[in-house]
This record gives structure tokens, C-alpha cells and sequence, in this order.
């Protein structure tokens, strides 16, 4: 309620730009050649197997879990039925019942919290039932909206981390599955929130480091790594913030070594995320190319500034130019804003249709016929899933979470049905491109004292055995980017009176107080459609004001959980 959203900004022209422009296989008995694979030229053998791949694209986005997404597909591991209707539940502890998964078409999810506290609880020591107990004891009072801390969605008076979505909700995900891979034991690498999520995805590690540039005083942390410049000064109200810093080995230290290209895109827009996962409250931040944050952590990383590759982090609208211009580097990470990512309250439907308009803007390259693309989301969003995540290690697995591969070598119709991570991205990525050369401090020239090599762990599965490089290059699937969906859109305000609604009582009664109504009045009135800006300036303040008043509270409760 509170919040600014930012608009919807770039995503427009962005799709504009994107309008321009099998055989079962062993991956364990692949062949793994050395470095960087260039373009065949003249005299030089074709590329073999993997190789054949010179443009791995990961698009990731935010907060679903598998059963919410793919929970009644077609033959893969979803929400267990018994005659047609689902055969699970999660207890509510304020009706005492417990409730069933059930079909949820609105376009608009709040979800749960979603920090490594609420990761436990939701898997409840393997009986996978706390998702509701957690929902219902969501903090409130989030101005952000985006805050992993937060969450009390309902949808038909269920809440809706029960809720699941079908292929008549989200056609072009299903049609992706269908025409392509899609992976049913994708597990999120680490049990935890967005800002370890993405330093996994970079790096196979969450950590906090004790001396800057030294990275053997860092430290495992998987549920609160060092903060970003944007939280401190923000939400801490710290006018001299300690910048982060991320001393341990990422995989753009080993890319840069070989001499492998590779880009990380930024779609400008307010964040995702909250920037910490106990926030009550986080104003938002603008996001974007050398604006670093939960979802852009490499500018913080050593190696990044000490090989001098700060200009790879770019904005969205140079990944759409290098598709159209068939310039793609090897490995390229794509983040979404706010208004797209999913992340609840984000609507499905944009979020959906950036997806589409990214993998059409590849599919019209000249890099198509080279390229793999992997899509997931980083974390599952406090939503049901059934599946209990293998235990590998004290990070993780965290809980399961969507995965498609989508490639002119991916197996048509396959459901994969290996045990993954976002580890397997950077074991592909280091067969393809570094001659199988892990992130292993014994190794890679750099060592950290990390707890184990991620890319080698016994159950982690083989992205390779989702190809068939023997096959032709398969054809483009262009897909609308406004497909006919039975999703139900959210009516006009109800993010602003579901904001309020969702305020803890003591935060009402204090906006009252400050505007001299009653809690009583005060819902009556944003029922009746009044703003927080005209009820401010009806009774002689400002919504600045209001703000600064009901933050420094929300503030100084952060300050306590963070100290």
C-alpha cells in the first residue's frame, strides 16, 4: 500500500526488440573437451555433442514452486490425486482444518515467506505441511511488497500457497514443456532467500567474509550473507554503509581465465526482493546495470573488479541487441524487474509474457541454432510443494522449483526426472566451455575455504542427458506474447486495500493515530476507495510525512532483528 511501484517501464520497447530481428544419450559417458568452443571455420572440425552449444542463457525469475507451476502436468511428479482431487493438505492453524491443494486462476498471488526460517518450517522434517501454519503467521506490514518476510494471499477464502496453476492458466510454460524439457526434481540450490540464491548461481556458495579481498576468512552463511549498499542505506538508515564484500571464487573468474565471454542483464525496474529476508519493511530500490543489489551481487564480487569485467553487467535492452545481431556471449544471465519477475504480488501474466518475449527474441537469432536456454525460478515462494528436497550438504537443497530446457537440441516432450539443482547450470557450463574444470579450491588457483564443490556432488544429475545433439537443429517455436489464459485479473486497488488489510493492527493504529481518525475509520475509508495521499492531505499532512513517521517504527524493528 504504501509503496511506489515503479511502472512497468522498458518491458514494452524490450518485446518490441524481441519482435525483431529423441535418442536417449548417457551425459556421463560424453566426451568433455577443453576451453572455449568458437564458431567452425574453415579447416576445423564441426563441434560434437555438448559443444555444439556455444550459448548457454539462463533466465531466471522468482518465487514458485513446482506444484504451483507444473503440479498436475501430464506424467510428471506432481500433486498426488486420489479420483481426480488432490490427496494433500497442510493444516491452518486458525480453523483447524487442514487445507487442500486447490486450482487457483487468479493472476495475482501473494504466497508466503519465504526465508531459510520459513524453508524449515514448511518442509516440517520431510512431512511437507508447515506452508500454510507459516502463511497465516506471515509478517504484515510490509511497504514493500515484495518481501520475502511477508505473505497472506487468499484466493476463494483458501490461502493460496495452497493454490496451483494449470496449462489453461499458463499456456506458453506448458507449451515450452511440451515441445521442449521440462525438469520435475529442479531443486532450488540452498534453502534460503534471493540474495543467496543468486550467489550460488554465480559462484556455488553464501558467505560472509571477515577481511576484505581475503577469501579464507569467509564464512558459510546461507541465510544472511553481507548486505548490499541499497538495504544499509535504505532500510538500515546507515549514511556511511559498509560496502559487501564477496572475496570467494564465482564462475567469472574461471570464464575470464579461458577467455570465455559471458554477460549478466539487468532489466531496470524496482527489485524483485526485499533485500533482507526478515525485513518488515524495505522502500523500494531502483535496479540497474551498475546498480548492485539482491539480484545484481557481481559487482561486489573481487574477481569481478580485479579482471575488470564490470562492463559485463549491462541492461536488457544490450541483450536484445547482441540476440538480433547474433553476438551473444557464451553465458549470459538474465534478471527481471519487480513488475515481471512473478514474484507475488507480480501478476503471472507479465511475467509470462516477458519470459515468451525473451525466448522468441533467441529463437529469431542467428545464435538460435547454438544456443541453450534454461529457464527456472530462484525460489519456491513459500507456495506447496510435495516433494521433500534431498539434503546434500548444510546449504541446501532448498525446495523445488520449476525448470524448463529449451534448445534446438533439447528432447522433445521429455520430462527429466534427474535430481537438480542450479548447480547443474554451472557443471553444464564448466563441461561445455572450461574442459569439466570445477569451482574447487584444491584446483582452480583461488582457494576459498567453501564446504564442498557443489558441481560434483553424488546425487546432482547432468543437464546433457536433456539433448540429443545427434538430431538436426529443431525449428524456432515463436509463441504469442498474450496467449488466451483463464487467468483472472486482480480488480482495480486491490494490491492498495490488500495492502492495508494485510497491516498488523499496531501499524494501522499508528497511521490512525498520526492522522488523528480512528483504526476503525481509517479501514472504512481505504474501503471506500480513499488513498493514503488524499487521507494524509485531508487531514493536514502528507504522504511523506505518513511515511516517515510509520518507517522510522518498521526501521527501527529491522535494526533489532538485524543486530
Amino acid at each position: 500500500m504504501l509503496a511506489r511501484l515503479f511502472a512497468f517501464g522498458c518491458l514494452a520497447a524490450a518485446l518490441v526488440l524481441a519482435g525483431c530481428g529423441g535418442k536417449d544419450v548417457d551425459p556421463r559417458s560424453a566426451t568433455v573437451a577443453a576451453t572455449t568452443v568458437p564458431a567452425t571455420t574453415a579447416g576445423e572440425q564441426p563441434a560434437v555433442g555438448v559443444h555444439k552449444i556455444k550459448h548457454v542463457v539462463v533466465i531466471m525469475q522468482e518465487n514458485r514452486s513446482f506444484d504451483s507451476y507444473f503440479g498436475t502436468y501430464p506424467g510428471a511428479d506432481g500433486i498426488p490425486m486420489s479420483d481426480g482431487q488432490p490427496a494433500v493438505c497442510a493444516p491452518d492453524p486458525n480453523v483447524g482444518t487442514c487445507i487442500r491443494a486447490f486450482h487457483d486462476r487468479q493472476d495475482r498471488n501473494l504466497g508466503g515467506p519465504h526465508s531459510q526460517r520459513n524453508a524449515i518450517a514448511d518442509i516440517d522434517g520431510g512431512s511437507m505441511d508447515g506452508f500454510v501454519q507459516e502463511q497465516t503467521a506471515a509478517r504484515t506490514g510490509c511497504e514493500q511488497l515484495f518481501n520475502p518476510a511477508c505473505g497472506r494471499g487468499a484466493s476463494r477464502g483458501h490461502p493460496d500457497v495452497m493454490g496451483y496453476h494449470t496449462g489453461e492458466d499458463i499456456p506458453n510454460y506448458w507449451t515450452y514443456a511440451k515441445d521442449f524439457v521440462l525438469q520435475d526434481h529442479m531443486f532450488q540450490s540452498d534453502a534460503s532467500w534471493s540474495l543467496p540464491s543468486h550467489l550460488f548461481m554465480v559462484s556455488e556458495w553464501s558467505a560472509r567474509c571477515v577481511v576484505a579481498g581475503d577469501p579464507m576468512t569467509c564464512i558459510n552463511n546461507d541465510a544472511r550473507p553481507a548486505l548490499p549498499l541499497d538495504f544499509q542505506r535504505k532500510n538500515l538508515d546507515l549514511e556511511v554503509p559498509t560496502p559487501p564484500d564477496y572475496a570467494w571464487t564465482d564462475l567469472t573468474y574461471l570464464l575470464h581465465r579461458a577467455g570465455v565471454s559471458w554477460g549478466y542483464y539487468v532489466f531496470k525496474g524496482t527489485e524483485p526482493d526485499c533485500e533482507d529476508d526478515a525485513s518488515v519493511s524495505c522502500a523500494p530500490v531502483q535496479q540497474g546495470p551498475r546498480t548492485p543489489g539482491i539480484w545484481n551481487p557481481l559487482p561486489y564480487f573481487d574477481t569481478v573488479r580485479q579482471d575488470q569485467q564490470l562492463g559485463n553487467i549491462q541492461s536488457l535492452s544490450e541483450f536484445f541487441a547482441a540476440a538480433k545481431a547474433g553476438t551473444l556471449p557464451a553465458v549470459s544471465w538474465i534478471d527481471p524487474n519487480g513488475k515481471v519477475s512473478e514474484h507475488p504480488p507480480a501478476l503471472i501474466s507479465r511475467g509470462e509474457t516477458y519470459v515468451t518475449g525473451l525466448i522468441n527474441a533467441i529463437m529469431r537469432s542467428p545464435n538460435w541454432d547454438s544456443t541453450a536456454i534454461f529457464l527456472a525460478w530462484d525460489d519456491w515462494g513459500g507456495f506447496y510443494d510435495h516433494v521433500v528436497p534431498p539434503r546434500i550438504d548444510t546449504n541446501g537443497y532448498g525446495l523445488r522449483v520449476p525448470g524448463l530446457v529449451i534448445s534446438p537440441y533439447a528432447r522433445a516432450g521429455y520430462i527429466d526426472h534427474q535430481t537438480l539443482s542450479f548447480d547443474a547450470y554451472v557443471k553444464f557450463i564448466e563441461d561445455d566451455f572450461l574442459g569439466g574444470e570445477r569451482l574447487d579450491p584444491r584446483t582452480d588457483g583461488r582457494p576459498d575455504p567453501r564446504p564442498d564443490v557443489r558441481e560434483n556432488a553424488p546425487q546432482l544429475g547432468d543437464i546433457r542427458a536433456d539433448f540429443d545433439f545427434s538430431q538436426p537443429p529443431r525449428a524456432p517455436v515463436i509463441l504469442s506474447l498474450h496467449p488466451q489464459t483463464d487467468l483472472i485479473e486482480p480488480p482495480a486497488g486491490a494490491v492498495r486495500s490488500g495492502a492495508l488489510a494485510g497491516l498488523r493492527p499496531v501499524v494501522i493504529r499508528e497511521i490512525a493515530g498520526y492522522l488523528g481518525i480512528s483504526a476503525k475509520r481509517l479501514r472504512a475509508e481505504v474501503r471506500a476507495g480513499m488513498t493514503l495521499r488524499r487521507l494524509a492531505r485531508a487531514h493536514g499532512t502528507t504522504l511523506a510525512a505518513l511515511r516517515r513517521a510509520v518507517l522510522a517504527s518498521l526501521r527501527a524493528e529491522v535494526r533489532a532483528l538485524l543486530h
